[in-house]
Protein backbone atom coordinates (compact mmCIF):
# COMPACT_ATOMS: atom_id res chain seq x y z
CA UNK A 1 0.00 0.00 0.00
CA UNK A 2 1.08 3.50 -0.77
CA UNK A 3 0.94 6.17 1.31
CA UNK A 4 0.06 9.71 0.50
CA UNK A 5 2.72 12.33 1.70
CA UNK A 6 2.87 16.17 1.53
CA UNK A 7 4.37 16.08 -1.77
CA UNK A 8 3.78 18.88 -4.38
CA UNK A 9 3.77 18.09 -8.15
CA UNK A 10 2.77 20.96 -10.69
CA UNK A 11 1.46 20.04 -13.87
CA UNK A 12 1.69 23.59 -15.71
CA UNK A 13 1.43 25.67 -19.17
CA UNK A 14 3.95 28.45 -19.99
CA UNK A 15 3.20 30.64 -22.95
CA UNK A 16 5.57 33.40 -24.56
CA UNK A 17 4.38 37.26 -24.07
CA UNK A 18 2.26 36.42 -27.24
CA UNK A 19 0.00 34.27 -26.01
CA UNK A 20 1.07 32.08 -29.49
CA UNK A 21 3.23 29.00 -27.93
CA UNK A 22 2.22 27.08 -24.99
CA UNK A 23 4.80 24.28 -23.37
CA UNK A 24 3.42 21.62 -20.83
CA UNK A 25 5.20 20.79 -18.02
CA UNK A 26 5.35 18.98 -14.60
CA UNK A 27 7.94 19.62 -11.51
CA UNK A 28 7.94 19.40 -7.78
CA UNK A 29 9.21 22.96 -7.52
CA UNK A 30 6.96 25.41 -9.11
CA UNK A 31 8.75 28.30 -8.04
CA UNK A 32 12.10 27.47 -8.78
CA UNK A 33 11.02 25.70 -12.74
CA UNK A 34 9.86 29.56 -13.39
CA UNK A 35 13.13 30.88 -12.81
CA UNK A 36 14.46 28.19 -14.54
CA UNK A 37 12.89 28.73 -17.47
CA UNK A 38 13.50 31.98 -17.90
CA UNK A 39 17.34 32.30 -16.55
CA UNK A 40 18.87 29.05 -18.12
CA UNK A 41 22.11 27.97 -17.55
CA UNK A 42 24.46 28.10 -20.29
CA UNK A 43 23.44 28.96 -23.87
CA UNK A 44 21.02 25.95 -23.82
CA UNK A 45 18.59 25.53 -26.85
CA UNK A 46 15.51 24.29 -24.74
CA UNK A 47 12.01 24.92 -26.49
CA UNK A 48 11.20 27.40 -23.71
CA UNK A 49 14.33 29.37 -24.39
CA UNK A 50 13.87 28.94 -27.67
CA UNK A 51 10.30 30.37 -27.95
CA UNK A 52 10.50 32.40 -24.86
CA UNK A 53 7.81 30.83 -22.92
CA UNK A 54 8.36 31.99 -19.43
CA UNK A 55 5.00 33.25 -18.70
CA UNK A 56 2.54 31.14 -16.41
CA UNK A 57 -1.01 30.53 -17.52
CA UNK A 58 -2.22 27.17 -16.26
CA UNK A 59 -1.34 24.74 -13.45
CA UNK A 60 -2.79 22.00 -11.16
CA UNK A 61 -1.51 20.50 -7.99
CA UNK A 62 -1.10 16.92 -7.25
CA UNK A 63 0.48 15.32 -4.30
CA UNK A 64 1.47 12.01 -6.35
CA UNK A 65 3.84 12.13 -9.24
CA UNK A 66 2.45 9.27 -11.20
CA UNK A 67 -0.60 10.94 -11.16
CA UNK A 68 0.96 14.31 -12.72
CA UNK A 69 2.92 12.82 -15.19
CA UNK A 70 0.14 10.87 -16.26
CA UNK A 71 -2.06 14.44 -16.29
CA UNK A 72 0.89 16.46 -17.98
CA UNK A 73 0.98 13.54 -20.96
CA UNK A 74 -3.03 14.03 -21.36
CA UNK A 75 -2.54 17.68 -21.82
CA UNK A 76 0.27 17.27 -24.18
CA UNK A 77 -1.70 15.44 -25.87
CA UNK A 78 -4.82 17.97 -26.33
CA UNK A 79 -5.13 19.97 -29.52
CA UNK A 80 -4.59 23.79 -29.15
CA UNK A 81 -8.03 24.43 -28.57
CA UNK A 82 -8.57 22.14 -25.94
CA UNK A 83 -5.56 23.81 -23.77
CA UNK A 84 -7.02 26.83 -24.56
CA UNK A 85 -10.08 25.91 -23.34
CA UNK A 86 -8.36 24.37 -19.96
CA UNK A 87 -6.24 28.14 -19.51
CA UNK A 88 -9.97 29.77 -20.42
CA UNK A 89 -11.68 27.76 -17.39
CA UNK A 90 -8.77 28.17 -14.59
CA UNK A 91 -7.65 31.62 -16.01
CA UNK A 92 -9.86 33.38 -18.29
CA UNK A 93 -8.06 36.66 -18.52
CA UNK A 94 -4.74 34.64 -19.57
CA UNK A 95 -2.80 36.65 -16.90
CA UNK A 96 0.86 35.87 -16.21
CA UNK A 97 0.55 33.62 -12.76
CA UNK A 98 4.35 33.84 -12.31
CA UNK A 99 4.49 36.49 -9.28
CA UNK A 100 1.38 34.20 -7.50
CA UNK A 101 3.56 31.54 -6.90
CA UNK A 102 5.23 31.21 -3.31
Amino acid sequence: MKTLGTHNYYVYILTNINKTVLYTGVTNDLKSRLYWHKNPEGGNNHFTTKYKCFYLVYYENFQDIEQSISREKQIKGYSRLKKENLINTFNPDWNFLNETIE
